[in-house]
């Protein structure tokens, strides 16, 4: 009778460190998995933030550029075709 017992006992034992198994790898698969989408997340937005960055670098210079009279006359008379006083613009084709 008491062999029974031991035996049913360390049965008993042996599912519960089964269960506490089973769920301590799934904890670990899942928790592997968030980590491995999260930095694969951050890889994608360095990468954003280096596109954008570049594109503030350009935005900058145009601002800078904007601020220069004679760069806004010259833009405004190629792109515009706008003329001083007695200039005559003839365009051509590329």
């Amino acid at each position: 009778m008491k062999r029974k017992k031991v035996k049913r006992n360390f049965i008993i034992i042996a599912v519960i460190y089964l269960v506490l198994g089973f769920l301590l790898a799934e904890t670990v698969v899942k928790t592997s998995y968030e980590l491995y989408t999260k930095s694969k997340e951050k890889k994608e937005f360095k990468e954003e933030l280096a596109i954008l960055k570049e594109k503030e670098d350009e935005l900058k210079g145009q601002v800078s550029k904007l601020e220069d009279p004679d760069y806004i006359a010259r833009y405004a008379r190629e792109k515009y075709l706008y003329s001083r006083d007695g200039e005559i613009i003839i365009r051509i084709p590329d």
